[in-house]
């Protein structure tokens, strides 16, 4: 196969296709219920000019039966008063007009049988229009139920042209979505690693942050320490209530201080 050939072939295929796609049947149906009705219009126009030329050959020939009906009159008169020149004359006229009615009436006859012919076609014809109407509106209802019926199910299903650009429309934002969330992730991570410095200054190195949590853990300890004191000692050292770094300094002296015992007076001392 040459490659013109092919390409013929491949045009017409999709003509063919795009020609199928582009056909609505209603407006096909449509398109020949109309031609239709202009071929019955047509017949119905053939069998009025047949009557009309029928008609007219009707006409002619009373006209001409009635000039024969006269030249016989004139032909009896003409005989009557003994001239009989005059009665063949008129009989002879008479003669030549009967053959034009005889030629009138074939005529006549055939064509009142063509409009026989017409009539009958006609009336056929327009049985079958009417038939192919009540059809085509059949057919025309069906497909328009099965149309929607189809979008309907097209609808549910996600797979109509519509509804599968939405769903693709939704499914590029989720993508959107988690491709933002996966990068903001992983710029977190490496912040939080050292691996990217923060811009703004908040960020701090893991040096420092370790620190801040030894430093938050050494408090708690000592805050727990002076607790313990309070509950076993009764009382809390003056250091607590004062200076917020004392817990640190507590944390340095026994859970519990030594009570002194009173001084005994001496043999000197003035009582």
């Amino acid at each position: 196969m040459s490659i013109f050939k092919r390409m013929s072939t491949i045009f017409k295929a999709k003509a063919n296709t795009a020609l199928d796609k582009a056909e609505d049947p209603r407006e096909t149906l449509d398109y020949s219920y109309q031609k239709q009705l202009e071929l019955l219009q047509k017949v119905r126009r053939g069998v009025a000019d047949v009557a009309t030329s029928r008609k007219r050959v009707e006409l002619q020939a009373s006209q001409l039966q009635a000039q024969s009906a006269k030249l016989q009159e004139q032909a009896q008169k003409a005989l009557s008063m003994g001239r009989e020149d005059l009665a063949r004359e008129a009989l002879t006229r008479k003669s030549g007009l009967q053959g034009q009615i005889d030629d009138l009436t074939t005529q006549h006859a055939q064509l009142q049988g063509e409009e026989e012919k017409l009539t009958l076609a006609s009336q056929r014809l327009q049985a079958k229009v009417e038939s192919f109407r009540t059809k085509k509106e059949t057919i025309k209802a069906t497909y328009t139920a099965a149309e929607a019926q189809t979008r309907i199910n097209e609808a549910f299903s996600g797979i109509s042209e519509e509804m599968s650009d939405v769903g693709l429309a939704v499914q590029r934002a989720e993508d959107k979505t988690l491709q933002m969330q996966a990068r903001a992730g992983a710029i977190d991570e490496l912040l939080a690693s050292g691996a990217l410095d923060d811009a703004s200054g908040s960020q701090k190195d893991s040096i420092t942050l370790e620190l801040e949590r030894l430093s938050s853990t050494s408090g708690v300890d000592d805050e727990l320490a002076a607790m313990k004191a309070q509950l076993s000692g009764g009382s809390a050292p003056k250091e607590l209530s004062g200076d917020p770094a004392a817990p640190a300094a507590a944390s340095q002296q026994p859970a519990t201080a030594p009570v002194s015992e009173p001084a005994r007076p001496q043999d000197g001392d003035v009582r």
